[in-house]
């Protein structure tokens, strides 16, 4: 199987894989290199060689992803999603178990409360159910709850299991049997590596990727202040469809569903109203129908970075743009959107500058878009 990978693949897992790289920054490095080769070539020769994930250990994790019968899809093959593909900084790399051909079929999220109601619970499966005789995959992310009925009223073999983790890191373990059933009938993916354990902060990142891979997420049951609710705000940026099922103004599970119809979101009562909103969009249908044509690193990025510029061996020197931004940090974090509006300068200019000057060992970028003298 680690054969099956180029040696772009293998770099590139190589590269998503490193420490402080995400997908926003695997993108600007495309972007600004041409390949992950000569990204990885371009960090190894600079000041920070030690933050690149080692080849062997790369290959380690292609080893391990085959014994436990697990495959790769990345962002710029054909059987990547489609819906997905056309998300902000989507996973540049997916693991899998199952049918990776279920990602080129219409497909439909269904999120909601983790202590649903018995109610919730019967609708969700029901209306999964229909949505899946209708020719729908269902998308959730495997927690108890509102998700747990969604997969189970779709069945194991017309659903995609989302995870935050690793594909074999199974949560709650009471779905152990429904991971195992979707894994050998339908579809479990996630950007994570094997036996990554999840935090807090990791299930945002999987719920970007449960609304991307669907034309519409349909929100069941949430509280106000929830996970569910981010997937909704995902989905809304994304450009999908929001629909939300009414409750009892008594049932602290429906706020967030009755405050997402007041602020617009389509109200649901059954699978109809679903599929009519969507048949009235062809143009999300037209983004599967159609074969992807996967794009170029610069204009598969939101954010250019040099675009089209020349590679050389040397480090570009220091321009007025970087000694200007270089005034504006510290020892402290602070966020580019704030250097944006102390320098007057495009968000596009400063973070490739940024780049280059954390190339050069003059800065530090750090989670959620915050940067520091080094």
């Amino acid at each position: 199987m680690v054969d099956d990978y180029s040696v772009e693949q293998i770099a590139q897992l190589r590269l998503i894989r490193s420490p402080n790289i995400g997908p926003v920054k695997f993108f600007q490095f495309l972007d600004r290199y041409g390949s992950a080769r000569e990204a990885i070539d371009a960090l190894e020769t600079g000041a920070h060689s030690s933050r690149t994930q080692s080849e062997e250990r790369t290959l380690e994790e292609l080893s391990a992803l085959e014994a436990s019968g697990g495959s790769l899809i990345f962002w710029d093959e054909p059987s990547y999603s489609p819906l997905l593909h056309q998300t902000e900084n989507p996973p540049p790399v997916l693991c899998t178990y199952g049918d990776m051909s279920l990602l080129s079929r219409p497909t439909i999220s269904i999120v909601g409360a983790r202590n649903a109601s018995a109610a919730g619970k019967k609708f969700t499966a029901n209306l999964a159910r229909n949505l899946a005789e209708e020719g729908y995959v269902v998308v959730s992310g495997l927690a108890r709850g509102i998700d747990t009925a969604a997969h189970v009223g779709a069945s194991p073999g017309n659903t995609i299991a989302v995870m935050a983790g690793g594909i074999d890191v199974i949560y709650p373990p009471e779905n152990e049997g429904l991971h195992q059933q979707i894994s050998e009938q339908g579809l479990v993916l996630s950007e994570m590596p094997l036996f990554f354990r999840p935090k807090a902060e990791h299930f945002p990142r999987r719920n970007r990727i449960v609304s991307g891979l669907a034309l519409g997420v349909i929100v069941v049951e949430a509280a106000e202040r929830s996970g569910s609710l981010i997937t909704a705000r995902l989905a809304g940026e994304q450009g999908r469809d929001v629909f939300a099922v009414p409750g009892s103004p008594l049932d602290p599970r429906c706020a967030g569903t009755n405050a997402l119809i007041r602020q617009g979101a389509t109200l649901i009562r059954h699978a109809e109203d679903v599929l009519d909103a969507l048949h009235a969009d062809p143009a999300l249908f037209a983004q599967i129908d159609t074969p992807t044509k996967q794009s170029s690193p610069s204009a598969r990025s939101p954010i250019l970075v040099n675009k089209g510029a020349a590679k050389t061996s040397e480090q570009p020197k220091p321009t007025i743009s970087a000694e200007l931004i270089l005034s504006c940090l510290s020892q402290t974090p602070v966020e580019v959107d704030e250097i944006v509006r102390q320098t007057n300068l495009k968000a596009g200019d400063v973070l490739g500058v940024l780049m280059e000057l954390e190339l050069e060992g003059k800065c530090k970028l750090h989670p959620g878009q915050k940067v520091a003298l080094s």
